[in-house]
């Protein structure tokens, strides 16, 4: 079944309009049409990935590296005091390809944060017991 057109794949082909902001040979960073602030890029891999569990791992390294290149020119270049980087999977994520928002901040710029409902666990044993399972759900580095 072929898979749907995707806003971002066709900006990496060139075939839809893009302020880009790096292109390298394994990822593309573009500016948000949207953004939040003045130089928010979005930083993709060229390779279509929906979410960060569908990276290769030896390819999450040198993605991130992108990114951190990236935060680090919102403060070198935009003169931010510095930078917000983020990525949703599947929840909240516009675009079904990955893609990490990196966005210049500064102090008392307006973002306010995220206002997550917080909870509890119930007992220290049900916090151990979600603690394991996660544990046990990590692939152990090659």
């Amino acid at each position: 079944m072929p898979r749907m057109a995707c806003v971002f794949c066709e900006i990496i082909k060139g075939e839809r309009p893009a302020f880009f902001v790096m292109e390298a040979e394994d990822a593309v960073a573009f500016l948000d049409t949207r953004p939040l602030f003045k130089g928010h890029t979005l930083l993709v891999p060229r390779e279509h990935y929906e979410t960060l569990t569908d990276v290769p791992a030896e390819l999450v390294g040198p993605f991130f590296a992108h990114a951190q290149r990236l935060a680090g020119a919102m403060e070198e270049v935009l003169g931010a005091a510095g930078s917000f980087v983020a990525m949703n999977n599947r929840i909240s994520q516009s675009v079904p390809h990955l893609h990490v928002h990196v966005v210049p901040r500064n102090r008392k710029d307006g973002l306010r944060g995220f206002f997550w409902p917080r909870g509890k666990y119930e007992s220290d044993e049900e916090a151990a017991d979600y603690a394991a399972r996660l544990r046990d759900g990590i692939q152990p580095h090659a």
